[in-house]
């Protein structure tokens, strides 16, 4: 993989298992979209720069599986933190969030999560913000300098527009 905010992250094709690692690593991924220095995980996954939709692409496939993985992981807020993009955003940043919350739009902040139902069809429930982050997540943001949150966020800012 190269560098976040490069346009070129690699020949290889991820695995679910390495998505949530990616994840994991970058800390804050988006979903599909590229801003600024925050890296696509549909990028990572097709081992490509994607043009246009992912869903017509080669490795339409395991970007699905992989973006699911991710989005069933416990340890992953989906929300639409960066420009209002489907974000992923890894637990060890929540207590930074949580720190900052007053600097993001409240609907940004809100867990989404993907229900299914009984029909057939897809739809997207919102959990707001804070009523999703557990007691620990919510004293350890309030105890946090916000200097140190600030720089666990950074190249967030030139992200979210």
């Amino acid at each position: 993989m190269s560098a976040p905010g490069s346009r070129s992250v690699g020949p290889e094709a991820i695995t679910p298992a390495q998505a949530l690692a990616f994840v994991e690593r970058h800390g804050i991924v988006l979903e599909a979209a590229r801003r600024g220095a925050v890296p696509s995980l549909a990028d990572a996954v097709a081992g490509e720069t994607l043009a246009g939709n992912w869903w017509a692409h080669a490795q339409g496939k395991r970007i699905f599986a992989a973006t699911r993985a991710v989005r069933d992981a416990r340890d992953v807020l989906v929300c639409r933190l960066v420009d209002g993009k489907v974000s992923f955003v890894h637990a060890r940043l929540w207590p930074s969030l949580v720190r900052l919350a007053g600097r993001f739009p409240r609907e940004r902040l809100a867990r989404l999560r993907e229900v299914h139902g009984d029909d057939g069809r897809h739809r997207v429930e919102e959990v707001p913000f804070p009523d999703w982050v557990d007691a620990a997540t919510l004293a350890a943001g309030r105890r946090l300098d916000e200097g140190a949150a600030c720089a666990a966020l950074a190249g967030l800012s030139e992200a979210s527009a």
